[in-house]
């Protein structure tokens, strides 16, 4: 079967060539008994790629079941996925058959399988490597035949260091691996996408389909979409409904897209710091940006300080150089007070020519974004009054990263 004959079949929009070369993959492992560990971002559409392995299998006239896992409570992971017997802990008042033992002669695909616990992939492992499972309460030993497919959006081997997923586990789901691109990647198939999304939306809710003019292709290819596909449908659906007009302009659509923004300028990036990696380019903007201005600044009042020093003007430092003076010196943190102090006592007495260079002496000033990003945390804050909504708006962050930056420097 050819790949445009996949695509029309499962609906997949888009002709990048690592999404070709996924759907390929698919295909081909599919014939096979292999395991396949299917990776890529939250939205990105993996659950489509174990639905055409199964259905390109010999398993395609047995069961599929698609398994949340991390949807499913610790406590209960067990017996959802290998069954329980009657009586084995409070609650059961009847034996279960588990997925594995439903699934028989199919194709099981387990979602989210890195938030699996470390008890669950030990017995996980051992279907994979046995086909032999047991009961929840049972001591009986049970036989399974069952193609498993993994998904996850999770960077496995940085779950390993961290001890959170065991290494021979992901050996055994990687035997092949598919790798689906996020849909920023694909920025020639986002518009396909939208326009797709927006002729399903119109003839659902009986409506004309929406469009975009030129500029409003312009935003919609250049937004970076973290919710990636999954997200694209969803602000298709709202404009759709909400708004009245047919074709979109770009101011209108940049009220639906999130922190839109077309700076891409590189940022530094923590692996160890995932959760908060939406809001560290702007934090880090808004830090780079006050230490330099801070920098001129002082350069501004420096030099203002040496000229009327030279022309003996030292009097015409008038209120609203002294206003402008004490707002900066207010405002600056403790590491540029020595430099600060410096220039006060030299405004306040005027020495000889030869006693200027005191004025350029070169004080070390303490660049630490840390405490420049706890000092901006605690202005906002008493800006607003301990608001922390308006605090997180003033400073370009969200609240989220706000709360965790307040535990962080433990400023409660």
């Amino acid at each position: 079967m050819d790949l445009q004959a996949v695509k029309q079949r499962f609906g997949i929009i888009g002709n990048h060539p690592a999404l070709n070369r996924a759907i390929n993959i698919a295909v081909q492992v599919a014939p096979t008994d292999l395991s396949v560990l299917i990776t890529g971002p939250s939205g990105a559409g993996k659950e489509i790629f174990p639905q055409i392995i199964h259905h390109f299998s010999a398993r395609k006239h047995g069961p599929y079941i698609a398994v949340n896992c991390g949807a499913i409570p610790e406590g209960t992971i067990d017996s959802e996925l290998f069954g329980h017997e009657k009586g084995s802990f409070t609650g059961a008042h009847e034996s279960r058959k588990g997925y594995f033992e439903v699934a028989n002669g199919g194709t099981i695909f387990l979602d989210e399988v890195a938030e699996l616990p470390l008890a669950t992939q030990v017995r996980l492992l051992r279907v994979l490597e046995t086909g032999e499972f047991l009961k929840v309460g049972s001591s009986k030993v049970q036989k399974t035949n069952v193609r498993v497919v993994a998904a996850t959006n999770v960077d496995i081997p940085t779950a390993i260091q961290n001890g959170k997923f065991r290494e021979d586990l992901f050996y055994r789901l990687n035997t092949v691996p598919i790798s689906v691109p996020a849909l920023k990647e694909r920025k020639e198939d986002i518009y396909l996408l939208f326009r797709k999304f927006a002729s399903d939306f119109a003839e659902k809710y009986r409506m004309p389909a929406i469009s975009l003019d030129e500029e409003a292709i312009h935003v919609l290819e250049n937004y970076h979409w973290p919710g990636n596909v999954r997200q694209l449908k969803n602000i298709t659906e709202q404009i759709s409904i909400i708004e009245k007009k047919r074709v979109i302009d770009a101011e209108t659509l940049k009220m639906y897209l999130p922190n839109y923004s077309e700076n891409k300028l590189p940022v530094l990036f923590s692996r160890n710091d995932t959760e908060s990696a939406s809001s560290f380019a702007s934090e880090r903007e808004i830090l780079y940006k006050i230490l330099f201005d801070m920098k001129a600044d002082m350069n501004d009042l420096k030099k203002l300080v040496y000229g009327l020093i030279q022309t003996g003007r030292i009097e015409d430092f008038n209120l609203d150089h002294q206003s402008a003076f004490n707002r900066l010196y207010k405002s600056e943190s403790e590491d540029i007070e020595p430099q600060i102090e410096t220039v006060k006592t030299v405004t306040s007495k005027p020495r000889a020519a030869e006693h200027i260079e005191d004025t350029h002496e070169v004080v070390e000033e303490s660049l630490s974004l840390q405490e420049k990003e706890k000092e901006l945390i605690v202005k906002a804050l008493n800006k607003h009054n301990g608001k922390r909504k308006l605090a997180a708006e003033e400073l370009g962050i969200s609240e989220r990263t706000l709360y965790r930056k307040i535990k962080e420097y433990d400023l409660d």
